[in-house]
């Protein structure tokens, strides 16, 4: 039984200086590896150090739509960082209108960016969306986001919304948001998403699954998440975790 954390933050000052307990706690819970995900062209190289300096780290880069007065990403920018062969997606980008108000203009051109950068890189996208699921594949599909594919990841949204990015070939990611008992919604998304087309992560250190909740997430608990969609199916939690690696794996080209 194994299991692939497709979303994490593991260069974040949470673990700064643990990272070779996080390391080992993935290996004692059968977290075999992990994508960590840039979040702004700033602490890029931090992202891509972690991914050069251990084999079970993969790395993305992008900036995230919530970091407003930072690098602003230009497509040849991208494509010229994302020239490396442990960067194995170009992200996490999106739209995200919950914490931020007013004019977001900007926040779609960086996305438009990022798939343009995704496409002639030929890399996949991570694709972050809250609040603004119609906007965002309204922009996926003028930009053709299809042609290049990747994943909804940490999803939250509705069936149709989901059943939308599949449309388009992308892949939907389940994170501890999963286990949480008012995630009703959630867990009937989890449960009728097709297994060739999902991925599980934890989006450390945030958003821990139960029985962590309200704890600093970590990678090695991207068990729990497997455990509750497994429970939800009716299904081994070591289908859950052989399929999920098995996308991971395919949908990144390794």
């Amino acid at each position: 039984m194994s299991f692939i954390d497709s979303h994490c933050h593991i260069n974040f000052k949470e673990f700064s200086a643990d990272i070779t307990g996080v390391l080992e706690r993935m290996q004692n819970n059968d977290v075999t590896s992990a994508l960590c995900v840039s979040v702004n062209l700033a602490d890029f190289p931090q992202v891509l150090d972690l991914a050069i300096r251990y084999p079970n780290i993969y790395a993305s880069v992008g900036v995230h739509p919530d970091y407003e007065s930072v690098e602003e990403p230009t497509v040849a920018r991208l494509i010229e960082l994302a020239d490396h062969p442990r960067i194995i997606a170009i992200g996490e980008t999106g739209l995200d209108y919950y914490r931020l108000t007013g004019d977001l203009e900007w926040q779609r051109d960086r996305f438009r960016n990022h798939i343009r950068a995704a496409k002639q890189c030929g890399k996949p996208l991570i694709i972050h969306t809250r609040s603004a699921s119609e906007d965002t594949l309204r922009i996926m599909a003028e930009e053709g986001a299809q042609d290049i594919g990747g994943v909804m990841h940490c999803f939250t949204e509705s069936w149709e919304v989901a059943r939308r990015a599949l449309d388009m070939g992308f892949y939907i990611s389940f994170s501890g948001i999963v286990t949480f008992k008012s995630a009703h919604e959630l867990k009937e998304v989890a449960k009728s998403v097709p297994m060739d087309r999902m991925l599980i992560e934890t989006d450390s250190p945030y958003l821990a699954p139960v029985p962590f909740r309200g704890k600093v997430n970590q990678p090695a608990f991207v068990r729990h998440v497997a455990e509750e969609i497994a429970l939800l199916r009716g299904i081994p939690v070591d289908v859950v975790g052989e399929a999920t690696s098995a996308n991971f794996v395919r949908l990144f080209g390794l």
